[in-house]
């Protein structure tokens, strides 16, 4: 069943939200206008009660109505408990479910092309995400305001026609004139949410690269430059709480002029015996509970404005493109062949490559610029510029096939990796496909043995997010023994001895042989790399400079050219 594309627009997103909850939401919903009626109805029940008891001396009447008193408190109170229950639940699943959507985005197999940072990313799956939850309350408090204000409207027109009509004309003037500072709102809002957003992205950069910020003496950059983006937030949180602040004040201000008008016409009408006192007490205090629901609707737009301010960061994100360009071929071939024909994706310039099955191949690249683009041509993250060039796999252009059908059949191990937090056994073997024996084998191959045998709880020692408390050769180590245990038919590996020592480096390019190119073995291994020690092991080296393949031969046959040995020989 095909998975139902995100809302396009911040309506779409939060009517959404309304509709996949609407069960919960519409028993939240009565039960809350239920509540807000209750509240409304105390008043006229203590003013009858005052008319046809107290002042009347009536002990049945006085019983009568107390026990509809009590009645109605009973019903205020549980309407209210299992409406909250009811709504709060929704809003929690529904930020869940938000949560959920933006973590899939950005992990799904074809990724996400965003420019956030990580701490950004996750600004919108928590506070925007709750921000977006919230809005399915307000709704309901705004359905129960206008229930509360109407019910209002209708008792005191029955009461006092004039009055009735006041509060029917007042209440929409009043909450009119307050959305004047709504749009004022909802752009400080959004202002706030993108600075906020943006300094915990750099937050979590910071300490992230802590320790290699502190081996260079960069933190006072990092801090300053951290310092900047926290005052930006700063600034338009303030800017933000200011225009709310606006808002309440103009709501408080309106309000209460336009309740004190209605306690001055029910106080004029109770002097001249056109109302009873039962009647007066009933309009004071509907003109006092009227004080929240309008209050709450004034609120409404402000809040409103802030959810979707949420929802369009959302909807924003979630239609960013896919990082990894791919189709829906299926390929039955276990062991197919992957060629570089006429390949030309700048500055890469017309590559011809196709690793043979089982063969170990090196690639050196004499600038980051061109190796980086060939590790996103090989991870489909982008595409061969010049449509007569081609990357295929089996025969297809990599963009046509499934994301399984390419990830199951070619791995590319970046230069830079990210470790997530467990032991180096979940880390390295996360499906646990191998036994002891087994993950030996890649232990020795990549050399993480040191690594494991460096700590008394060995394969079950602690891996912290982002492997922080490994040194960085440490982690690439650990980063090519989860690269190596995939066995995928084609592993492309970018530096991956960049941080070891010459002896340790030797040590993996014999591994690397011995694990994936032992005899009878068709595994194909691509290493981008400046490595003499698994150069000299790879059965064919190809040298590319200013973006083109220059010389094709074996590492000792390459030696004897200039631009190889300053590529390679250090």
């Amino acid at each position: 069943m095909p998975v139902p594309s995100p809302p396009r627009t911040a309506a779409a997103l939060l009517a959404r939200g309304l509709r996949r909850h609407r069960a919960r939401l519409f028993g939240c919903y009565a039960l809350i206008c239920s509540w807000l009626l209750c509240e409304a109805m105390v008043p006229v029940v203590i003013g009858v009660v005052i008319d046809r008891a107290v002042a009347t001396g009536d002990l049945g009447e006085l019983a009568t109505w107390g026990g509809v008193l009590v009645a109605l408190f009973v019903v205020l109170s549980y309407s209210y408990r299992f409406g909250a229950r009811l709504g709060v639940g929704a809003l929690e699943l529904e930020t869940h479910l938000l949560r959920v959507e933006v973590s899939e985005h950005v992990l799904g197999a074809d990724g996400a092309r965003t420019g956030l940072l990580p701490g950004e990313t996750l600004s919108l799956a928590t506070s925007d995400a709750e921000t977006i939850g919230r809005f399915l309350w307000h709704v309901g408090y705004t359905l129960a305001g206008l229930v509360g204000v109407l019910v209002s409207a209708i008792v005191l027109i029955r009461i006092d026609l004039t009055i009735g009509i006041v509060v029917l004309l007042g209440v929409p003037l009043v909450l009119a004139v307050i959305q004047v500072v709504t749009p004022l709102i909802a752009r400080h809002t959004s202002d706030q949410q993108a600075g906020i957003a943006k300094a915990t992205g750099i937050a979590t950069d910071l300490v992230k690269g802590l320790r290699p910020l502190k081996g260079v003496g960069a933190e006072d950059v990092a801090t300053s430059r951290y310092r900047t983006h926290s005052a930006s937030a700063r600034d338009a949180s303030i800017r933000t709480a200011r225009s709310m602040g606006y808002m309440f004040g103009l709501t408080a201000t309106l309000s209460g002029l336009f309740l004190a008008l209605v306690a001055y016409l029910a106080g004029t009408r109770a002097l001249d015996g056109t109302i009873s006192i039962g009647e007066l007490i009933a309009i004071v205090g509907l003109t006092q509970f009227l004080a929240e629901p309008i209050t709450g609707l004034g609120e409404t737009s402000a809040q409103a404005a802030s959810s979707f301010a949420s929802a369009r960061r959302v909807v924003d994100f979630l239609h960013t493109p896919a990082l990894v360009a791919y189709g829906s071929t299926t390929l039955d071939d276990p062991r197919p062949e992957l060629a570089m024909t006429r390949l030309t994706s700048d500055p890469l310039q017309e590559l011809d490559v196709s690793p043979r099955g089982g063969e170990l191949l090196g690639i050196v690249v004499d600038e980051t610029t061109s190796s980086d683009q060939l590790v996103r041509l090989l991870r489909s993250e982008v595409l061969p510029e010049d449509r007569t060039g081609s990357l295929t796999l089996g025969g297809h252009p990599v963009d046509e096939l499934t994301i399984d059908a390419l990830r199951s059949r070619v791995v590319v191990s970046q230069h830079h990796v990210d470790l997530f937090e467990g032991t180096l056994r979940s880390t390295i073997d996360p499906d646990g496909a191998f036994d002891d024996a087994a993950l030996d084998e890649i232990l020795v191959a990549s050399a993480a043995r040191d690594v494991v045998d460096l700590h008394a709880d060995g394969l079950d020692q602690p891996v912290t997010a982002g492997a922080a408390t490994f040194s960085g050769g440490q982690r690439q180590r650990i980063a090519l023994a989860r690269a190596l245990a995939t066995r995928a038919p084609i592993l492309v590996l970018a530096e991956p001895t960049s941080a070891v020592d010459a002896m340790t480096e030797q040590r993996i390019a014999d591994g690397i042989q011995a694990l994936r190119h032992s005899a009878g073995s068709d595994l194909t291994t691509i290493v981008i790399t400046s490595s003499p020690a698994i150069l000299a092991s790879a059965e064919r080296v190809l040298l590319i400079s200013k973006g083109r393949i220059i010389a094709t031969g074996t590492h000792h046959e390459l030696a004897h050219q200039d631009a190889y040995r300053e590529a390679v020989l250090r």
